[in-house]
């Protein structure tokens, strides 16, 4: 079996305002809907470790919901520790706008921690869902020691924390260097613009540093890719390539959703659901373009389920318990 392993962070989820005629809504988030997509996307011959710390208030509930998961590898621990953990209050002011408070402190990884996990892992897939799941030091060493393909979603690495706990957007210092540390990167609309000044010069940047695609999704509207000239498919990151930069321009497209998307759904977890999805389909050998369509067709059912649990099921499209 290959192994993938999944760096993120589990996230306790009190929900307001996604239905006004419905109360709060206490549920899982965070990783878990990356470990949904993940594990209806992936092939069959592919198993998710987790190298995942969890609180320990919560680590007993990580772990059932873990088990419920058909590709998790058995024998693969989550970590605990002696801290409460993360957990977020989301506010939403309109369904693609929300605000976000956090408590909790689970610990980042050090590198000393994290080395001997990686060792017989074929690729890693890495969701900032905290935004200190690892500092830059220790991406670095990922990128050095670490050979199979590296897969990331930048999520909340250009979020602050207020004194109070509310999440505020922040440029992103040492852009080029977080970008050398991957294969793949995500980030959304708003991500991008603390990033760069359009996603052309986002790309620019990723690419030159040493990244092969930037993908940035654009909600109702699909995503958009940016990819080295000699970058088609994951098997193209084992081919050798010229020293200095490669021969030719980036490769550029937009791909619109399959369908418009339904009125109504709930749109927590979509970018979760939809890169892990893509990076699954990548692994499965799919062409970029081709790991978007399906990527698309994921998040769109995730709108239509509330929650982590049971998420897995829907994708796949098998009767849920939600």
């Amino acid at each position: 079996m290959n192994r993938l392993g999944l760096i993120g962070t589990f996230v306790w989820d009190t929900i307001y305002g996604r239905d006004p005629l419905t109360p709060a809504v206490e549920e899982w988030g965070g990783v878990t809907y990356a470990l949904a997509g993940l594990d209806a996307a992936l092939p069959d011959d592919w198993q998710i470790v987790p190298l995942i710390k969890v609180g320990s208030d919560l680590a007993a509930k990580a772990r059932e919901y873990c088990s419920s998961l058909r590709h998790m590898a058995r024998g693969c621990p989550l970590v605990e520790v002696p801290v409460p953990n993360n957990r977020v209050e989301i506010r939403y002011v309109s369904d693609a706008r929300r605000t976000e408070r956090l408590t909790g402190g689970v610990p980042p990884w050090s590198w000393p921690e994290l080395q001997p996990l990686l060792h017989g892992l074929d690729a890693l897939y890495i969701n900032l869902l905290s935004g200190w799941e690892v500092d830059l030091a220790t991406a670095q060493l990922i990128r050095q020691h670490f050979r199979g393909p590296i897969y990331c979603d930048l999520h909340s690495l250009m979020l602050a924390i207020q004194p109070d706990g509310l999440r505020t957007p922040r440029p992103l210092p040492n852009v080029r260097e977080w970008c050398a540390c991957f294969d793949i990167i995500q980030a959304n609309e708003d991500e991008m613009a603390l990033l760069a000044p359009d996603p052309m010069a986002l790309a620019a940047t990723a690419l030159d540093a040493g990244a092969r695609c930037l993908v940035v999704t654009l909600g109702a509207r699909g995503a958009a890719y940016f990819a080295a000239p000699d970058f088609e498919r994951l098997s193209d990151l084992r081919r050798p390539r010229a020293l200095g930069a490669p021969v030719g321009p980036l490769r550029t497209a937009l791909v619109p959703p399959p369908m418009s998307a339904p009125a109504g759904g709930d749109p927590t977890g979509c970018g979760d659901v939809w890169g892990a999805t893509y990076f699954s389909r990548l692994l499965a050998g799919d062409k970029l373009g081709d790991a978007i369509v399906t990527a698309h067709r994921a998040a769109g059912r995730n709108l239509q389920h509330r929650g982590a649990t049971g998420l897995a099921h829907h994708l796949r499209g098998e009767l849920s318990s939600t």
